[in-house]
């Protein structure tokens, strides 16, 4: 988009924000959502970016507070949810992510560095792990114990530890209090079709003549999921070729006789030659059709049924749940006691039991290796038995796939039970010095159940019995023909299913201890140092099912049993040098430095460093900026991960890239299309299948695994910035703030795993990478395909691999004037503009060590939107006794992915996205507080993503449309 149409868009909303403000002011709004962290106490200090509280409490790295009120006015149960509006969040895991058993966590990402490059803290101390990678799963933290949230957005890990790469998010829990709080909140899109509700209460005491504090708190969440069915944009949605009727799939190295199968569609009245290596499906009158060209296809064309493209598909769109259910039940308490004038011990405890439920289709797909019919199978149609006699070998059992509709639902339970437990000490040493030093333990169980799970060894005996089953459970299996194939009778859909167990259990102990205090006065000010040191230790073990260890359970990739543990023993400090103040143009003048030493058992000791300047010329402008080495040691999954199965969406061709041996593929018809059949038959596409060869669904399995032989990441980061508070004595101009900070994140060696479709796109040379076509490329090393040629893994094991770049600008902007201070009644009444804007310059990938950056700055793929421009502006009024605000949330157009990975095959980008939301609150009475909200005011659609296999992102765009909430707090 060019700047003159960025300006008239953002002109254009400002200009119908404050119309809507206007149009809407009928009750009350949230305070500013976001604020520079520069006025807090010293002694409520938990996240400033630095273990020295500086003086005027200023980080030099940018932080953005957001408060307990705009958290609230987001209307969400999932943390997450609101975080991933504001700029420099990417969206990660959520509600719409967990398909196929991928356990339904929310993790925050920074900057798009990914989920475990940042890390997450709960009053400033690490929160539980939730999964092998590191991540923290953010639905352990009910929104009811949170009284804000700060995030460092520049790098802090010489600090915080390596984990804190691309920044720090740090949930604070509410101030101590005297009381009962309650608080309800209800919530539902306006098509009553994704419910939501949350409810806590909490108690807050002290005894001891005020020595002691008591905190304890419980709550409740529920979330419903929200069905593909209920949105038509999924309508057609994954145009699936496992179809309910069931497809016999030829053998290309055994096809039945050419005048045998054009006779048989003679006898339908077909007069055409038939291709003898389509894939035929079974009418309910047991003759056949072809699933390409559907022809004699009898079948439903409604209901989950469709003729897409003059092919025979089942849209699963409808099936998918695009938004998964929630319910979390959470016991928090947290405790003080003044031992001494000079010593407090305080303890918290966190418990934890969420289930989310995760469903990738309601009926079930064949996957991985294919079960097999023997012509011997008494349920063969007619027809179909003619056409297999006439095969070079009559008497070979022949591939089958299908859906298994006689199935119910296949969905999965992820139940996380966590618990955590601190206890610690902290005070005064002497004179001016303080210290802190906690011990910590925390435990993750992660029970997963996969709930009708069909066996593929359970199949084939019924397949293989002379009776079709029968005598193994009422009706036997007859996949022929949908009549059939959907009668299956209980007992049949009990013999083949289970509920599968898997377990995976996570511990954390830590301990650690800092020391901070003034070492000698300059005329500037007080040197300060802290100093720090701390063991953490991690353990992980992995137990799958039998079934879905044997590979034994359909349509979900085997899994092995793993374990594993690190530890590491840490040392840091911190200085800050006072070095002017007062002087012309030197209001203030400081420098600071950090040092982190990490020794881990498995890949040894890194070290990390900062330095970092900060400027005040004048009171009202602060400048600042920062260097820092940061280092991030391979976590538990990037060491031990055992072989663990993903799916990859490759999408159809010539939409998508697809199977590049698809002859649909543009690299099958492209110029080099003769090197690229070569390349295919190579790799095992048979060459009687090559020149018809269909891939027959629209993703494939990844296989990730872990990597011992890791080297820790390295990156350089720095910021830069200015933070200016209004002087000004006109209440026009007096509350007004701004500050402009630029970022500059560089990694190496970054562990990552190669993604699939770039894996495609070099193996087959569509971005040059392989243009010998040799099938020993290194990408094409990772591609498995089975005996018909068929795509079957790409193999993502964890490596070093070449870098990442990014960089950008973030603003914030607040102005505020009370009405009463410009002549407009009396009251407390004030309007309000807040906005957070961020930028992205670049973010440039190198996939492997001395290849080209690719930079992937306003592209958009499935899960990692990399827009140019994002921003969350808020216009409001508010008061003592209610108020009302309009949120904007925009998001800058973006280019497909495929922009960049393949050009000369482009996809269709997004246009920008616009959101309104329209919220308030309203005192009642002192202990009582009511607030609504109205998010997607003008029922906004998803738009259609080309990378995304469904068409459709909802994890970066809304999926729910104009939706609503009700929310009550009541103090006693």
């Amino acid at each position: 988009m060019n700047n003159i149409a960025y300006r008239r868009r953002l002109l254009s909303g400002s200009a119908f924000g404050f119309g809507a403000i206007m149009l809407g002011a009928a009750l009350v709004t949230a305070g500013p959502a976001w604020a520079q962290d520069e006025s807090a106490a010293p002694q409520d200090i938990v996240v400033t970016g630095s273990l020295i509280a500086r003086p005027n409490n200023v980080s030099v790295s940018p932080i953005v507070s957001v408060s307990e009120e705009a958290i609230k006015a987001a209307g969400q149960v999932d943390l997450e949810a609101t975080l991933n509006q504001l700029p420099g969040f990417v969206p990660s895991g959520g509600a719409a992510t967990g398909g196929q058993g991928g356990g339904g966590r929310a993790t925050v990402n920074l900057h798009g560095l990914g989920s475990n490059r940042n890390l997450v803290l709960l009053d400033g101390k690490r929160l539980p792990l939730s999964d092998i990678n590191g991540n923290v799963d953010i639905n352990i933290l009910p929104e009811s114990i949170i009284g804000g949230v700060d995030v460092i957005t520049g790098g802090a890990s010489a600090i915080y530890g390596s984990d804190a790469m691309s920044g720090v998010v740090n949930f604070k829990v509410l101030k101590p209090f005297e009381g009962i709080r309650a608080d309800m909140q209800i919530g539902d899109s306006f098509r009553g079709d994704y419910r939501r509700f949350s409810g806590a209460v909490a108690l807050g005491t002290s005894f001891a003549e005020d020595r002691g504090h008591l905190m304890l708190s419980a709550s409740y969440s529920d979330r419903q999921p929200l069905s593909g069915d209920k949105r038509s944009v999924f309508d057609l949605r994954v145009p699936s070729s496992f179809i309910g009727q069931s497809t016999f799939v030829p053998s290309a190295t055994n096809l039945p006789d050419q005048a045998v199968l054009n006779s048989l569609f003679a006898g339908y009245g077909v007069t055409s030659s038939i291709n003898p290596t389509l894939t035929l499906g079974f009418n309910d009158n047991g003759s056949l059709f072809t699933q390409t060209g559907a022809i004699n296809y009898q079948g439903p064309t409604t209901g989950g049924y469709a003729v897409i493209g003059n092919n025979v598909r089942m849209p699963v769109g409808p099936q998918l749940q695009i938004l998964n259910g929630l319910q979390r039940t959470t016991l928090f308490g947290k405790a003080d006691y003044e031992l001494t004038d000079a010593l407090t011990l305080y303890g918290q405890f966190l418990y934890v039991d969420s289930t989310v439920n995760t469903e990738s289709g309601k009926s079930l797909t064949q996957f991985g290796t294919l079960t097999t019919i023997p012509v011997t199978n008494p349920f063969i149609p007619a027809d179909l038995r003619t056409l297999l006699a006439s095969r070079p070998d009559a008497a070979a059992p022949f591939t089958w796939n299908g859906r298994y509709v006689g199935v119910a639902d296949k969905s999965w339970d992820e139940n996380f039970s966590v618990q955590q437990y601190i206890a610690g000490l902290k005070g005064g040493l002497f004179g001016a010095w303080t210290f802190d030093v906690y011990a910590g333990y925390d435990k993750t169980v992660h029970d997963q159940k996969n709930y009708n799970a069909v066996l593929k060894s359970r199949v084939q005996q019924l397949l293989n019995a002379p009776d079709g089953g029968a005598s193994l459970c009422a009706g036997g299996f007859n996949p022929f023909g949908l009549a059939n194939a959907s009668r299956l009778s209980p007992e049949c859909q009990a013999y083949i299913t289970k509920t599968a167990f898997s377990q995976e259990k996570l511990t954390q102990t830590q301990v650690q201890g800092t020391i901070s205090g003034p070492l000698f006065s300059l005329p500037a000010g007080d040197m300060q140092l802290a100093l720090l040191a701390g063991y953490r230790r991690n353990t992980y073990s992995y137990t799958p099912d039998s079934d879905l260890a044997a590979q034994n359970i359909e349509a979900v990739i085997a899994s092995s049993a793993a374990a594993g543990r690190i530890n590491v023993k840490e040392f840091a400090a911190q200085i800050d040098v006072p070095l002017l103040k007062d002087k012309p143009f030197i209001e203030e003048f400081g420098i600071g430095g950090a040092f982190r030493y990490s020794d881990y058992s498995v890949t040894g000791s890194v070290t990390s460093y900062e330095g970092d300047v900060r400027w005040r010329p004048v009171s009202s402008l602060l400048v600042r900026g920062s260097y820092q080495r940061a280092v991030r040691a391979p976590n538990i999954g990037e060491l031990f991960s055992p072989a663990t199965g993903v799916q990859i969406a490759i999408g159809t061709p010539p939409a998508s890239i697809g199977d590049p041996c698809d002859v649909r593929s543009t690299a099958r018809t492209g110029a080099n299309a003769a090197q690229v059949r070569a390349l295919c038959i190579a790799q095992g596409v048979p060459a009687a299948a090559i020149d018809s060869y269909q891939f027959p669904t629209t993703a494939t399995a990844g296989v990730i695994s872990g990597n011992t032989g890791l080297s820790p990441e390295k990156a350089d980061t720095y910021n830069i910035g200015f933070i200016w508070n209004s002087r000004w004595t006109s209440p026009w101009l007096s509350n007004l703030s701004l500050s402009v900070d630029y970022y500059n994140i560089k990694i190496k060696d970054v562990i990552s795993t190669v993604p699939g479709l770039t894996t495609l796109a070099k193996c087959y040379n569509l971005d040059g990478s392989n243009p010998t076509y040799a099938a020993s490329n290194a990408f094409c090393a990772l591609l498995a395909r089975d005996d018909q040629g068929n795509l079957q893994t790409i193999g993502q094991p964890f490596l070093n691999l070449g870098g990442l770049q990014t960089d950008g600008v973030e603003i914030q902007v607040n102005w505020s004037v009370g009405l009463a201070d410009i002549g407009v009644g009396n009251g407390s009444g004030a309007v309000y503009i807040n906005s957070a804007i961020g930028y992205m310059n670049h973010y440039k990938v190198q996939t492997l060590p001395g290849t080209a950056f690719q930079d992937f700055a306003g592209t958009n793929t499935i899960g990692s939107p990399r827009p140019e421009w994002k921003a969350l502006t808020t216009f409001g009024y508010r008061s003592d006794a209610f108020g009302v605000a309009l949120r904007w949330r925009y998001q800058d157009a973006m280019d497909d992915i495929s922009a960049v990975t393949t050009p000369a095959n482009a996809a269709v980008g997004v246009d920008a996205y616009n959101l309104f939301d329209l919220t308030g609150n309203v005192k009642v009475a002192d202990a009582f507080d009511l607030r609504w909200g109205i998010t997607n005011l003008f029922d906004k659609g998803l738009p259609y993503v080309a990378s995304s296999q469904n068409g459709a992102d909802p994890g970066t765009f809304d999926a729910i449309g104009r939706s609503f909430y009700i929310g009550a707090k009541v103090s006693f």
